[in-house]
């Protein structure tokens, strides 16, 4: 199975770049199944519907969201009836819609796309990622009714996705940082046929800070104050990700690559 997983897309730069690119990705790389984390494609922070309809609509099968899940208010009722929407499994209890799901490519494979968010680092106290995790994988083996299965993992502190990455090595096909916004050079497929990136990257405008137009974060670094509200940098617009090819008997990786298109952080560009 061929696989795309694109990190967080941020603002209208990242968005529309995703959206427009999807159909060509597609069929230039037969792709089979695409996720993509999403959390900041509104405004650079959350989803709103609209958006969410935009990115299903060019051929992307599966959204992940974040610690940004619900920052736009209509996606408290999109993500009860729109199931191709993933939030994080350890969010709070009472939250709506769900930390998985279960969906079949064009030829009926299924595929098991989970998120998690960290502990370390973050500005909230979600549950234990590692337990959430491992309660849905006992009942989703890979090999078994599943043929393939994506881990967004959703956090700041790179050990802790390093170590998500072991804990699911063998029991996962992709195990993938997001949140971060900046790709990490460390693809590789672990022992037990995992692929492992611990963060994918944006999909936006890379001359920014992470997404942000460069001023008022500049502001606040340089003074220590703020002076108006960070908004998304609009510029050319870089996609960023991981692409990864599974055997279907096994559900393990057998080929996994940083995937970069366009935009000022990729002059020359993969595949």
């Amino acid at each position: 199975m061929r696989i795309l997983y694109l990190g967080d897309v941020v603002g209208r730069a990242g968005r529309r770049r995703v959206i427009d690119s999807m159909p060509a990705l597609r069929s230039e790389l037969h792709l089979d199944f695409v996720v993509v984390n999403a959390e900041n494609a509104t405004n650079g922070m959350g989803l709103s519907e609209a958006h969410a309809r935009q990115f299903l609509n060019s051929g992307v099968d599966c959204l992940t969201l974040g610690d940004h899940a619900f920052d736009n208010r209509d996606m408290l009722s999109t993500i009860e009836s729109e199931r191709r929407i993933i939030r994080p499994l350890n969010f709070a209890k009472a939250a709506p819609g769900r930390g998985h799901g279960l969906f079949s490519d064009g030829r009926g494979r299924k595929i098991l796309v989970l998120q998690a968010l960290g502990q370390v680092f973050m500005s909230k106290p979600f549950s234990n990622p590692f337990s959430a995790v491992d309660s849905v994988l006992r009942s989703h083996l890979l090999g078994g009714g599943v043929n393939a299965s994506i881990l967004d993992i959703h956090c700041e502190a790179t050990s802790e996705k390093m170590a998500m990455g072991h804990f699911c090595n063998g029991r996962v096909s992709i195990v993938v940082g997001s949140h971060t916004h900046v790709p990490t050079a460390d693809v590789q497929i672990m022992s037990g046929g995992t692929a492992f990136q611990s963060d994918a990257g944006m999909c936006g405008d890379y001359n920014s800070v992470i997404g942000m137009d460069k001023s008022e974060p500049m502001r606040r670094f340089v003074t220590g104050m703020s002076r108006e509200r960070m908004k998304p940098a609009n510029g050319d617009a870089t996609i960023c990700g991981l692409f990864v090819e599974t055997d279907d008997d096994t559900g393990r990786a057998i080929h996994a690559e940083i995937f970069k298109r366009g935009g000022p952080l990729n002059r020359g560009e993969s595949k």
